[in-house]
């Protein structure tokens, strides 16, 4: 068997693919990549046993891929699919059919964490447990080597008991977790198949030759009967699966059982618990035994179902007088979680542990931390004399009281053995690549084994990573977090008064920093915990410039090259000059299809890196045992609730500091306040705009194109301008008469900007130039925070409907968590500009609901008047649904509200002065404005007389619902064009006054860039990796065919006006309307960069990829054409010369505006580039569709047009 290091992931879809003919798949976090990656090794030439290779087919949802796989194994192939969290609860249907037609499927799920009062997109074991009733038969691999293992077993004995298993493996700590593992090569596996079995399977297969019904209706005579019918199946099961653990072994040389007992033979405690935590205690009950006296074990359950109830009385030595069952699930209202339940039933059953004492508890959901430590508090808990059951560990639990305390750090003595890594950085700057490339070149070493493993920030491209790298001279199984580092790296300059990274590095350990800073202002810029560690740990302390270094090269914001020639350099793990041969070797191979060019630039990078490492000697630096200096003023709160909560939560989150929160500190509900994302200052871009007010046109186009709302326009009076502080730049405002007298100030965020420098890119007076941040950060900072406390704003002085008006409101989104140059946060920025004081936004799971609601971090939030856009999230399929039961609501609600106030109109007991009051909202109540304005009046006119009728009371307890609200159904098209298409079909077919906005990024981006049904042809994308062979779904027309859907397509770079035209003309429209926007996204791979995100959308336009349209049923009412086709607005494109240097300058296109056709936009894209690159042949086939699709589409809107 060959070594290599591979994630749980990649261990499962091999043996997937070997075993499979078909695999109908949806992507979900964190397994996405499996499909796309048995595609891509098919593409490759790989086949598996029959000879083929594994057909993968995405299919528009995982209620679909479900369906599916039944269909494919009802006629005859072996089938497979993987998913994970929400995606396997969509399958749960189409498992009780599979299961009860008794289909040799296997499903390999990376479980995950269930949406309930929030999202999670990382592990446990939520999902897996809603499955146990299916059927199904389920199988737990704790490691990602016994990933591999088991997913053998789980194909073998799903084809030789003819059931179908689920095997499952902890998402995130398994899934993703790189381990240097034997990989069992493919005809190894041919003698374990039973291929007669096989040939069974597919002889009982539907098909005409020799027909048969399935999935008929049953009756209350026979059902029951046949449903006890396939009790024979499951009573065989655990034995064939003990054989084909058997046949695995005896391969491998790794012995499995339905249940293993790892520990002391005599123990007299024992924890009982699946998947990765297995390991973790296993590890800690060694370290126990032998260097504390204890007498423990532990029991890996590695058959859930059927359960092996006679398996596990046997595995528990006659010993154990103490039992803690570990459940990574939660479900509430239950006497204990589920294997707990059945260890406590399988043991009464077996009467041999009548007199031992048998507790459960819940730990590690959502992949919180568990390690040695939590162990030992459960050992020593299960002999207190009264024990806490149920019982959580992990967590501070101070409102039930079950947590037990972790009192004391333990280390095992597998820790020492290993080199330990963690590497604190930044998404996008190619960290976790580079680390898993060094995992790669160290764990593939002869003598070495590697196991990596990442943790994220929900966050886009601007969250935070953290890279955990273990390094031995046997495998190495630790399933937790290093407690102990060798090396620490902090990535990013502005995480060192983010996370406390050094409490966890040995002393004597190497500290590496990549910053700009020099010796001398190391005091000034570095914690005095910081400097305090360096010291006393006598740390190793290096520093580099990395930025700099990747700016040189062209290669920003990815600095993985130089920090990976580091960590080879610094570590001495293996010989520095076989590293970097290596490495470079690894990026010609990884880089080679864009182009030799690019190949150079990294090698150039790596050669440059050791000359710029510096080590710092703080003993010879002024000042390094300084106190720290004076803290930023504290932020003015709006309310005492997020004061609160900020303190309470949000800071603590931000530093890395959430699981030390304790239960009485949340919302039950999950809600947190609003605006929070106003107090966490990222720092994270490395240049920002610095104004020019002698340039500016006073356009504001800057603010309306800004991802973040990090940049924008304030209008001064006479009196707030004689205010302003020393530095804070003005110039008479121009434009409208109403402007007269003001004075105009364009003000920047430094610490909440990210440097994507769109803002810098299109201005048409070039009056805003990227700058290094640390050359104004500090002067600018204070502004911004002047300008934020005393500038009032001016948001009823210019028309919202225009560029400079919309601009003057308050976005109600800001500092999101984005990436850099998101395309698609300025549309819904804009649209809280325009109604976020009356808005209700549904939001598809997605980019966006990540972006604005990752929690700590609440990216919308108030106007002055503490008014902003109502949020909510429920799922990603029922988004369309979820705004429309908003609105029925509403509507409903409100039309009690109507019907209290005409009452009171016609009551003669009504006070008399209420009357006009009462009948100028009743008159204006559908108006959004008016409702508004004369709700304000009437709630005001009844408070002082609440007291004096019920009914006056009763009418104010609504008065919430006075002014008409708007509900906006937002998402990507992964939702609107695929999995929840048909809900949105059905709401915008209801005629019901929903409005839909969606953010077109042509792939599903927050999986990392699948196919959906937007894709255009010839795009080459994760599951189309050869290229898209079909068009583009033309969501927008097919609405039109309804007739009284208002629908548009709008691109904001190519005509800002029209943009705002739609939205407003969508949000006026008295029924259902539609906006698709068009949204660059990173996984386009805009060869400038994103930042370039605003010209994009024009080129796209330009060139005639992207049309600009309204569609209006009420012109057409009227006898105009309902459709208006828009033009594109030429702009400014800045690019190479917006910089104060030329390492600040945004990259140019290779080519000038107007884009004249597809092929010309296209061709600045990886994803249609890399195609020529892949297969020239089939680029040449078809880029000419795509532009054919692209003409097709333009000559059927022009059609359209010319009807009255």
């Amino acid at each position: 068997m060959k070594k290599q290091i591979l994630d749980g992931c990649t261990a499962a879809a091999h043996v997937a693919f070997a075993l499979s003919d078909v695999a109908t798949v949806y992507p979900i976090t964190p397994i996405a990549a499996m499909g796309d990656t048995a595609q891509k090794w098919g593409l490759q030439g790989r086949r598996n046993l029959m000879g083929q290779p594994l057909e993968v087919k995405e299919m528009e949802s995982e209620l679909g891929a479900a369906g599916a796989v039944h269909g494919a194994a009802a006629a005859g192939a072996l089938a497979t699919t993987f998913t994970a969290s929400q995606g396997l609860m969509l399958m749960i249907p189409n498992m009780y059919k599979i299961a009860g037609e008794l289909l040799p499927v296997v499903f390999h799920v990376g479980c995950r964490s269930l949406a309930t009062h929030a999202l999670s997109i990382f592990g446990d074991h939520q999902d897996v447990m809603a499955c146990r009733a299916t059927g199904f038969s389920m199988l737990a691999s704790s490691s990602v080597q016994e990933t591999m293992d088991l997913a053998l077993v789980a194909h073998l004995s799903a084809i030789e008991g003819s059931l179908p298993v689920l095997h499952f493996f902890d998402g995130w700590r398994t899934s993703s977790e790189m381990d240097t593992i034997d990989v069992i090569d493919y005809e190894s596996m041919r003698p374990l198949v039973n291929w007669e079995k096989v040939n069974l399977f597919r002889r009982h297969s539907m098909n005409p030759e020799h027909p048969d019904l399935r999935g008929s209706a049953q009756n209350p005579d026979v059902y029951f009967q046949n449903r006890e019918a396939a009790n024979r199946f499951y009573d065989a099961f655990p034995a064939i699966v003990q054989q084909a653990m058997d046949k695995v072994s005896a391969l491998t040389g790794r012995s499995y059982h339905l249940v293993d007992y790892h520990g002391a033979a005599d123990a007299d405690r024992v924890i009982i618990v699946m998947g990765s935590a297995a390991d973790v205690v296993s590890e800690t009950a060694d370290y126990l035994n032998s260097e504390n006296g204890y007498r423990t074990g532990g029991v890996k359950v590695r058959l859930y179902r059927p359960f092996p109830a006679r398996e596990l009385c046997e595995a528990l030595p006659p010993s154990v007088r103490y039992i803690a069952v570990l459940d990574r699930t939660k479900e509430p209202g239950a006497c204990h979680e589920p294997l707990c339940e059945d260890v406590i039933t399988a043991l009464h059953d077996c009467g041999k542990f009548r007199d031992t004492r048998i507790i459960g508890g819940r730990y590690g959901l959502s992949s919180k931390e568990f390690n040695p430590s939590m162990v030992k508090a459960i050992f020593d808990e299960m002999t207190r004399e009264e024990p806490r059951n149920p019982f959580t560990i992990g967590i501070t639990d101070d409102v039930t009281r079950l947590s037990i305390p972790v009192t004391e750090t333990v280390e095992t003595n597998v820790a020492p053995g290993t080199y330990q890594t963690i590497l604190y950085a930044i998404g996008n700057d190619g960290t976790v690549g580079g680390t898993k490339q060094v995992a790669q070149i160290i764990g593939n070493t002869p003598g070495l084994y590697a196991q990596a493993y990442f943790s994220y920030s929900a966050k886009k491209s601007g969250g935070y990573t953290i890279s955990q790298l273990r390094i031995g001279r046997k495998p190495v199984t630790s399933a937790y977090a290093i407690d102990g580092a060798d090396y620490v790296g902090c990535h990013k300059a502005s995480y060192v008064r983010r996370f406390d990274m050094l409490d966890k590095i040995k002393p004597g350990g190497i500290f590496v920093l990549n910053s700009p800073w020099t010796p001398d202002r190391m005091p000034e810029k570095l914690p005095a915990d910081m400097r305090k560690a360096i010291t006393e740990k006598k740390l190793r302390f290096y520093n580099i410039d990395a930025d700099r270094i990747a700016a040189v090269c062209g290669l920003s914001p990815r600095i993985n090259m130089v920090m990976e020639t580091v960590f080879l350099y610094l570590s001495g793990l293996i010989p520095f000059d076989e590293g970097v041969a290596a490495l470079k070797e690894r990026l010609s191979e990884t880089y080679r299809h864009e182009g030799g060019d690019v190949v150079s630039r990294n090698i150039k990078a790596v050669d440059m890196t050791i000359a710029a490492l510096k080590e710092i000697n703080v003993s010879e630096i002024s000042g390094w045992s300084d106190p720290e200096a004076p803290a930023r003023p504290e932020p003015a709160f709006a309310d005492s609730a997020l004061e609160t909560f900020i303190r309470t939560i949000h800071t603590p989150c931000i530093k890395g500091r959430g699981d030390l929160i304790p239960v009485s500190a949340f919302s039950p509900d999950g809600k947190m306040p609003m605006g929070t994302t106003a107090c966490e200052h990222r720092r994270i871009a490395t240049r920002v705009p610095v104004w020019n007010a002698d340039k500016c046109v006073e356009c504001a186009e800057c603010s309306l194109v800004c991802p973040h709302a990090a940049i924008r326009p304030f209008l001064l009076s006479a009196e707030e301008a004689a205010k302003a502080p020393e530095g804070f730049a003005l110039k008479d405002a121009t434009g409208a008469q109403q402007l007269k007298g003001y004075r105009f100030h364009i003000q920047n965020f430094p610490e909440d900007c990210l440097g994507c420098s769109s803002c810098s890119i299109i201005c048409p007076g070039h009056a805003l130039t990227m700058t290094p941040l640390e050359d104004v950060v500090d002067r600018e900072v204070p502004l911004a925070m002047w300008a934020m406390a005393n500038v009032t704003l001016k948001d009823r002085l210019l028309p919202a409907e225009t560029v400079n008006g919309s601009q003057l409101r308050q976005p109600c989104l800001q500092f999101s968590g984005a990436c850099a140059g998101c395309g698609e946060t300025p549309y819904v920025k804009l649209l809280t500009q325009l109604f976020g004081q009356r808005m209700l936004i549904a939001n598809a799971t997605g980019c966006s609901s990540i972006w604005g609601a990752n929690y700590p971090s609440n990216a919308y939030c108030t106007d002055p008047q503490g008014k902003g856009p109502a949020w909510g999230n429920s799922l990603f399929e029922d988004n369309g649904e979820y705004g429309y039961g908003m609105l029925v609501a509403l509507e409903h609600r409100r039309k009690r509200v109507a019907m209290q106030v005409r009452e009171l109109i016609d009551s003669p007991d009504t006070l008399p002065y209420l009357k006009q009051p009462l009948e100028a909202w009743y008159s204006a109540m559908d108006d959004p404005e008016l409702s508004a304005a004369t709700g304000g009046q009437l709630r005001a006119m009844l408070e002082p007389v609440r007291d004096l009728s019920p009914a006056y009371a009763a009418l104010l307890e609504e008065a919430d619902l006075f002014g008409r609200k708007t509900v906006w159904a937002i998402g990507g098209d992964g939702w609107a064009y695929d999995i929840g298409f048909a809900g949105l079909d059905h709401v915008l077919a209801s005629g019901e006054p929903v409005k839909v906005l969606v953010m077109d990024t042509e792939c599903y981006s927050n999986t990392g860039g699948q196919t959906s049904k937007a894709t255009p042809r010839s795009a080459v994308a994760k599951y189309n990796p050869d290229g898209k062979r079909v068009a583009k779904k033309e969501l927008g027309r097919m609405m039109m065919t309804y007739g009284n859907v208002y629908v548009a397509s709008v691109a904001l770079g190519a005509n800002y006006q029209q943009t705002i035209d739609a939205l407003a003309e969508a949000e006026r429209y008295p029924g259902p309307a539609i906006v698709i926007a068009y949204c660059p996204c990173l996984n386009h791979g805009i060869r400038p960069g994103l930042g370039h995100s605003i010209v994009e959308q024009r080129r796209a336009v330009e060139a005639g990829y992207w049309p600009l349209y309204r569609y209006n049923p009420q012109a057409a009412a009227e006898g105009r054409p309902a459709l208006t086709i828009d033009s594109v607005i030429p702009g400014a494109d800045n690019s190479g010369a917006n910089g104060s240097s030329p390492l600040t300058e945004s990259p140019r296109y290779p080519d000038p505006e107007p884009v004249s056709t597809v092929e010309q936009f296209a061709m600045n894209e990886d994803r249609y580039a890399d195609l020529s690159m892949i297969d020239p042949t089939e680029a040449g086939i078809l880029r000419p569709q795509l532009q054919a699709d692209c003409n097709r589409n333009r000559e059927a809107l022009e059609h359209l047009a010319k009807k009255p």
